[in-house]
């Protein structure tokens, strides 16, 4: 069998559900996925893993990982403590960061633009997840770095799905723009003011989110 890197698997999972090929409460069968993919167990059993990290899923003891949403009530407040955490990271980033560090944000920064010009929402997104990972690192705090991804990993697919509404990726990178010349000038608020707007999901950006949460319980069956 071809050995598929299970994160790969974990994103195809993910965007699955988001788009209703998996129904919410639907068992996550190893031998189904294990075929349907053409891999071996042991990748499907560690993209479950990461998959029920992630709330996108629920492993219950002897019967199996089953397919889960969580309500919209929970993704706005891990919205909402996202927004913190990131602001805290750009804060300290903006105070610590090293020449070299603020080369290389700038280079991915550019990548991002690339993906934008050439309408890929897929790699926009990818790039995207890579700049903020550098912001963590480059905060110097390793224990926020990691709370930080884990949340962001958590949000993946509703930050993708965040990206298809039409002109979210141009003011995403915009916001990009932005954040980085405050960084480069040290201006500490002005980085955290914008990281938080970049984040939060207040006025337009809360009813996108609804609707395509919404858009995507109606397709698993829900109401």
């Amino acid at each position: 069998m071809t050995r598929l890197p299970s994160a790969k698997i974990r994103d195809s999972l993910e965007q699955r559900i988001v788009e209703g090929e998996l129904d919410i409460g639907q068992r996550l069968d190893e031998a189904e996925l294990s075929s349907h993919y053409g891999v071996s167990r042991t990748p499907v059993r560690e993209a479950l893993q990461r998959l029920t990290e992630s709330g996108l899923a629920e492993h219950l003891p002897r019967r199996g990982t089953f397919v889960r949403a969580p309500s919209l009530s929970e993704l706005v407040e891990m919205f909402e403590v996202m927004a913190e955490l990131e602001c805290m990271a750009v804060r300290l980033a903006t105070r610590r960061a090293t020449t070299a560090e603020i080369d290389a944000l700038a280079a991915s920064n550019e990548a991002c633009r690339a993906a934008l010009d050439a309408h890929d929402t897929k790699q926009y997104y990818e790039l995207n997840a890579k700049l903020h990972r550098q912001i963590y690192k480059m905060s110097g705090n390793g224990f926020l770095a990691a709370e930080a991804q884990r949340l962001h990993d958590r949000l993946r697919p509703f930050r993708r799905l965040q990206l298809r509404v039409r002109g979210r990726m141009r003011e995403s990178m915009d916001e990009h723009d932005i954040i980085l010349a405050a960084i480069r000038d040290g201006d500490v608020q002005k980085a955290a003011d914008i990281m938080q707007k970049h984040i939060m999901i207040l006025g337009e950006r809360f009813n996108d989110l609804v609707s395509g949460f919404n858009l995507m319980m109606a397709h698993n069956g829900k109401s």
